[in-house]
């Protein structure tokens, strides 16, 4: 789990998920429908930092507020 800006205003907690045939699934989980995917994590966390982009623009253009921001701890490692 990270935690991303996009503009310098708002952050979110960004969801990286490993997949068994390799690559990363990324989302957001305070974004419903925004997410992505990558081969590397570099990859992964352009292209989410992209669909969070359109997905705010998308959201002003149609006059929407932004959901909720909740920010998740996760717990330490055993």
């Amino acid at each position: 789990m990270g935690c991303m800006s996009t503009n310098g205003q708002h952050e979110f907690d960004v969801i990286f998920e490993p997949q068994d045939e390799g690559g990363y699934s990324v989302y957001v989980p305070d974004l419903p429908g925004c997410v992505s995917e990558g081969d590397t994590l570099e990859e992964a966390t352009a292209m989410i930092q992209e669909a969070m982009a359109l997905y705010l623009e998308s959201r002003q253009e149609h006059g929407w507020d932004l959901p909720k921001i909740e920010h998740r701890k996760l717990a330490p490692a055993a």
